[in-house]
């Protein structure tokens, strides 16, 4: 096993994040107009990105992304990692590179000279403080299994692979290229399966993967039940169990559970006065386990970091920490 400089390095979409808060009356409307399904994840195409830009009040805009945003809780909490994702070479794609550079992110992917410009999420937050999201991705699916570097991700004790990025198939040979380099160098393969939709479309591949290649699990409960084809939380928890050393099913205000080697841990969820945005909710507790993870700390001391993390982010607008979970987790 070769000693490990950084803590995570992920691969992932790299988007900018546009915000809003809307009232159900502008969802529904939205929802009707173009087919979009409230509270899960839309691909939309560039023209109409631009559009719901255009009709978006109060935008709040961030470098985003799963995997980003869940780069940016591992930061906040002191840890130390890099990220792989594709931009264009343009004013939005200099944005996200300084952005993760400013949080201490390394990301050194080539960006795409010519073609679609940096992707982009359209984030629609309603009163429940739940979120209905629209992505144009633009250049972030251009990445490839050339923009792995062997280097690159065999100096992480994590390779954190998203799920989101999974719908291309030059980002599934990436993926592969990622875990085998990876495995090579003796260090542990952790994947999100971001969004029901997405694994419905890609489940065999999912299966494949999550079987051959992933160590470390992350799903919510709807997409556990998606990946093994079960309406039960129960039967689709007692699928997973053999296929991975560690899986992380959030569920969120019922809290999360973790299994490993036919243990199962619960995890309760961390209260807040009030519940503004659950936008990267998943993301942060991602953030919270990895950093224990890679710290050697217990699995309940994982989930129970991973619990804080997404407390903190539920409790105001945008997807990343507003406060050091460094300093979070130590009062």
């Amino acid at each position: 096993m070769s000693e490990a400089a950084l803590g995570v390095v992920a691969v992932g979409n790299a988007l900018v994040d546009v915000l809003a808060q809307v009232d159900d009356a502008f969802l529904d409307e939205q929802c009707a107009k173009y087919g979009m399904e409230r509270g899960a994840m839309t691909l939309i195409d560039q023209n109409r990105a631009i559009e719901l830009y255009t009709q978006m009040p109060g935008r709040l805009e961030t470098s985003g992304g799963s995997a980003a945003n869940t780069m940016a809780g591992f930061a906040s909490f002191g840890g130390i990692g890099a990220f792989i994702g594709k931009v264009a070479d343009d004013e939005l794609g200099k944005t996200f590179r300084e952005d993760m550079r400013k949080i201490g992110m390394e990301h050194m992917t080539q960006p795409l000279i010519a073609g679609a410009p940096t992707g982009r999420c359209m984030i629609l937050v309603s009163p429940d403080g739940h979120r209905t999201m629209n992505t144009y991705l633009g250049a972030s699916v251009e990445l490839g299994p050339q923009d792995i570097e062997p280097d690159i991700i065999a100096s992480a004790s994590i390779t954190y692979l998203e799920g989101y990025l999974f719908d291309k198939d030059l980002a599934k040979q990436a993926f592969i290229r990622a875990a085998e380099c990876a495995h090579i160098s003796g260090h542990r393969v952790a994947l999100t399966l971001s969004d029901p939709f997405c694994v419905d479309r890609h489940r065999h591949d999912f299966l494949n993967l999550v079987q051959n290649h992933v160590d470390i699990l992350f799903a919510n409960e709807e997409e556990i039940k998606s990946l093994y084809m079960q309406n039960d939380f129960e039967d689709a928890k007692n699928a997973v169990n053999s296929h991975c050393e560690v899986s992380v099913l959030t569920r969120s205000e019922k809290g999360a559970v973790i299994i490993s080697e036919g243990r199962e841990i619960v995890i309760p969820a961390v209260p807040v006065p009030k519940v503004v945005d659950t936008t990267g909710a998943g993301d942060q507790f991602a953030a919270g386990f990895l950093h224990g993870f890679t710290h050697a700390r217990t699995l309940e001391e994982c989930g129970r970091l991973g619990a804080i993390a997404a407390a903190e982010v539920i409790s105001h607008i945008g997807p990343r920490p507003q406060k050091s979970l460094k300093e979070l987790v130590a009062a």
